[in-house]
């Protein structure tokens, strides 16, 4: 009897993580730590008051709080970020939030060197990867450099519990994204891929739980537990075709981040998979269904989330430049993807077919 022998290489990213609930209060010793004694305390408008909790814990520790993050991480906020931390000495930030805070500390930390320690309240995953992106004159810059890196990252559950339950239930989509596109990867591999079955799996179970349940302390562990398996695979791995139309759909037209991901998930899972056995498979036992493009549509419907990308502003007059922009820099993927297949893709997402 012949069998295929795997073939991989896995390369480690170095990453420190604290987990559990309370870690916040660690933030002063995580800091101190790293020979941390400035940080500026990164955060979105609307999440200010967290930051100002995390200025209190590192008291003269801190030298300020930017709390300007938005979505997609335009150049112009950048810019000014960077600025604030030379203005105040920073030696190092703290970014406290979901992945546009987070994604602000890597644009900090590409542009400075300036090491980073992030606290992650969303599902979002921005925060175990090398991936920055930044958004100016309408397109999304991304790249890899291990230099955005945070040096430690603390997941503490509490405090997620006030996050939104529409919010949260798209983040994990977003995090489930991360997970479906690890799974059949150029370079994925047998850690890698027990990594996204498992975080698949937590996601699937926890976010019914959140949604029924919102300040359920052990539901939301799950769910931070399997955003951080999902989070740890897009680091690892190569994104394909679902990351690069959303990365299109948010930097072009300003779609909203996660519900995008949520959306088209779906759509590109049922593209990809029938070229990916093994990711299906695995798909298939992490959330106990035998069709899982329908499993995903029907749970995120069910749970809220919206169900076509016209519900999120894209209109059919906009697909032209979505199929050209997929087409001029294509990431990896299990299958190619010709211009006819991408509208049907897309026409199929933006009318929301396999929600209804």
């Amino acid at each position: 009897m012949t069998t295929q022998q795997p073939r991989f290489t896995y390369e480690a990213l170095p990453m420190r993580v604290v987990f559990g609930a309370g870690s916040l209060a660690q933030l002063p010793q995580e800091a101190r730590g790293l020979g941390l004694r400035r940080l500026l305390v990164l955060s979105t408008h609307g999440q200010r008051s967290l930051a100002e909790n995390a200025a209190t814990l590192l008291g003269d520790a801190c030298a300020g709080i930017f709390a300007e993050a938005r979505m997609h991480v335009p150049a112009d906020i950048a810019a000014k970020a960077l600025q604030a931390a030379r203005d105040t000495g920073a030696d190092g930030c703290v970014a406290i939030g979901g992945g546009s805070t987070i994604g602000l500390g890597k644009a900090i930390a590409l542009k400075s060197g300036l090491p980073v320690v992030s606290v992650p309240t969303t599902y979002a995953g921005s925060e175990m990867t090398p991936i920055w992106g930044l958004t100016e004159g309408g397109r999304k810059q991304t790249g890899r450099d291990r230099s955005v890196l945070p040096r430690s990252v603390l997941y503490d559950p509490e405090l997620t519990l006030s996050l939104p339950v529409d919010v949260s239930v798209t983040s994990g989509f977003n995090a489930i994204a991360h997970a479906v596109e690890a799974l059949y990867a150029p370079d994925a591999s047998p850690v890698i891929s027990l990594m996204a079955e498992e975080g698949v799996r937590s996601l699937a179970a926890a976010l019914p739980a959140v949604a029924a349940a919102p300040r359920d302390l052990d539901a939301r562990t799950e769910a931070l537990h399997g955003a951080w398996l999902c989070g740890s695979c897009l680091g690892a791995t190569t994104m394909s075709l679902h990351h690069k139309l959303c990365h299109i759909l948010g930097g072009t037209f300003d779609l909203p981040h996660a519900p995008t991901h949520t959306v088209l998930l779906p759509y590109v899972a049922a593209f990809n998979l029938p070229a990916a056995p093994d990711a299906e498979r695995a798909l298939r036992r992490a959330l106990a269904t035998d069709d899982v493009p329908e499993q995903l549509a029907r749970v995120a419907a069910e749970l809220g989330a919206p169900r076509s990308l016209a519900e999120l502003g894209l209109t059919e007059h906009d697909l032209a430049e979505v199929i050209a922009q997929a087409q001029s820099r294509p990431y990896a993927n299990p299958r190619p993807a010709p211009a006819d297949a991408l509208r049907t893709l897309l026409t199929d997402a933006l009318h929301g077919t396999l929600a209804h």
